[in-house]
């Protein structure tokens, strides 16, 4: 084979291979590149959550789920059946003869992250409270329906607050939230005022049929902290007044994800006896929710960074994050991309009660998105440290 006449080489090692420019803003270190990573997200990705003024095509939607972008679309829901018929009323009657399953919690914090003091052997707080927490899920009972709603509706309009962190409540929060299509099973005397499944999303995502159709009763006490679902989930707000704040799957290292001891608010009479029959339990003995740690023990991977929080527990990243803020009013619909993080607040209609529906479709696992967004999280996790830092 006949060799290239090669001219201007000075040496041999000219020719010799050399690392390929990274562009990475400053030196090349994973801090940068994690940095540049989220900060060009933000950079190409709109500011706002954008609105629609309609619903889109299945082609517009297939668009916005490719891009993994949310958005509102106002008043999407104004035709439903639900969002011209349901009231405090109308829900008390059609689910009379109904049980539900409520989540119970002195602070509304279900499914959330509670900080504990640090406490040394001489009984002395320590440096790293902010590391010390448990992750709480509520206790759940059954209760007639009427009743929850009541409940609900009362300390709402009486403004009860609930206590501070830490201490025994004298109102206890009721949120109705099962998460495991509910509205099909245990609250389908409603079902028949929603549509069984959202058009668009339907024939964009192959004919798919909702994985879960969820419902959520609930009043502004409730808040549900900064997590992700492996869903795409079309949420329409019926009641009252739903407030986002939205991370996309790319602040993943902002979030300071934590392995967290798991426990669970219990009755504290329930302890120490053997019948934990949730549904003889008198509302009186809520007022006394304790935290038991879950027996085998176990930990939750958990976001422990508050957005509305920012100082605390914050990662080298958090201090890059943008998040994007946007509230649904009754009607409106809102697509929440698959891995997206939220934190969800609430305000209530003038009845006291806040009332929405969710869709959650499976996300598709194929392509490069679920582990694209894995590697993201898992080079974050990295940047930080095993021990947090």
């Amino acid at each position: 084979m006949e060799k290239d006449i090669v001219i201007g080489l000075k040496s041999p090692e000219a020719a010799l291979t050399r690392p390929a420019p990274t562009g990475i803003e400053g030196p090349d270190t994973l801090h940068n590149a994690v940095r540049d990573l989220i900060t060009t997200h933000h950079s190409l990705n709109p500011p706002a959550v954008p609105i629609l003024s309609a619903e889109p095509s299945p082609l517009e939607f297939l668009r916005f789920v490719h891009r993994n972008t949310p958005f509102v679309v106002r008043n999407g829901a104004r035709d439903w059946p639900a969002h011209k018929k349901w009231s405090a009323a109308y829900l008390a009657d059609a689910m009379r003869d109904h049980r539900v399953n409520v989540a119970i919690t002195p602070h509304g914090n279900a499914d959330s992250v509670i900080r504990l003091p640090s406490v040394d052997n001489n009984n002395t707080t320590g440096p790293d409270d902010n590391q010390t927490m448990l992750f709480i899920k509520p206790y759940e009972t059954s209760l007639p329906f009427p009743s929850v709603l009541s409940h609900i509706a009362t300390q709402e309009l009486q403004q009860t607050p609930p206590s501070p962190s830490h201490s025994p409540s004298p109102s206890p929060i009721l949120y109705a939230q099962t998460q495991n299509d509910n509205l099909r099973t245990e609250y389908s005397p409603l079902f028949a005022d929603i549509p069984p499944n959202i058009p668009f999303a339907r024939i964009a995502l192959g004919n798919a049929a909702p994985d879960a159709v969820n419902f959520w009763l609930g009043n502004s006490h409730s808040t549900t902290a900064l997590h992700k679902d492996n869903y795409e989930n079309i949420y329409v707000q019926v009641l009252g007044r739903k407030h986002f704040v939205l991370l996309p799957p790319a602040a993943a290292p902002c979030v300071a994800e934590r392995g967290v001891l798991a426990a669970t608010y219990r009755p504290r009479h329930q302890l120490d006896t053997e019948d934990a029959d949730a549904t003889t339990v008198a509302a009186a003995s809520w007022t006394d929710l304790v935290a038991q740690i879950d027996t085998p023990e176990s930990y939750t991977p958990f976001a422990t960074w508050d957005p509305d929080a920012p100082a605390v527990n914050a990662t080298p990243y958090s201090a890059y994050a943008q998040p994007l803020r946007v509230s649904l009013d009754a009607g409106d619909m809102l697509y929440l991309p698959a891995l997206w993080y939220h934190k969800v607040a609430q305000s209530c209609s003038d009845e006291g009660i806040c009332c929405a529906v969710n869709y959650w479709y499976d996300m598709d696992f194929s392509g490069p998105f679920w582990s694209m967004a894995g590697f993201v999280r898992g080079v974050g996790l990295l940047g930080v440290g095993d021990d947090g830092d």
